[in-house]
């Protein structure tokens, strides 16, 4: 599983024009299922999106997790970041899970991070989503588990 976290001020993601998620201060993830991906890799990215810590403390450094803050947490998925891009001029999906199996492990995500933090949103799986961001920083990292 990979997911492309973002430190936001604020996010939100619209299908045809209508907003189906949206945080104030938090994280965006976009969030990739790979074929190999099942219970433990998606237990261990939540552990890890929660866990990261990417927001100042008091003294204005990177020591306070999302869990710390309990700020929100916009969950997107997007296949192309399993994208094979080493060779030629097009990318590659065979890295990336068949749209079945990314659906169940994203809906898995998604659910264990409701179940274990406030304020937990989404895209929609298999849309074409338009994604606003104000990204707090820049801080951007790409996590694997």
């Amino acid at each position: 599983m990979i997911a492309l976290i973002q430190r936001v001020a604020g996010a939100h993601v619209s299908v045809d024009g209508e907003t189906v998620g949206a945080i104030g201060q938090g994280l965006l993830a976009l969030v990739a299922v790979q074929p190999a991906d099942g219970e433990p890799q998606t237990r261990r990215m939540l552990e890890r999106l929660l866990g990261y810590r990417v927001f100042a403390d008091d003294a204005g450094r990177m020591n306070r997790s999302l869990a710390d803050t309990r700020g929100g947490l916009l969950l997107v998925s997007q296949f192309t970041l399993a994208a094979d891009t080493r060779k030629g001029m097009r990318p590659s999906f065979t890295t990336a899970a068949p749209p079945e199996h990314g659906r169940r492990w994203f809906d898995r995500l998604v659910e264990l991070a409701r179940a274990a933090h406030p304020g937990v949103e989404t895209g929609r799986f298999g849309a074409h989503m338009q994604v606003h961001l104000v990204n707090d920083g820049p801080v951007t990292f790409w996590l694997e588990t």
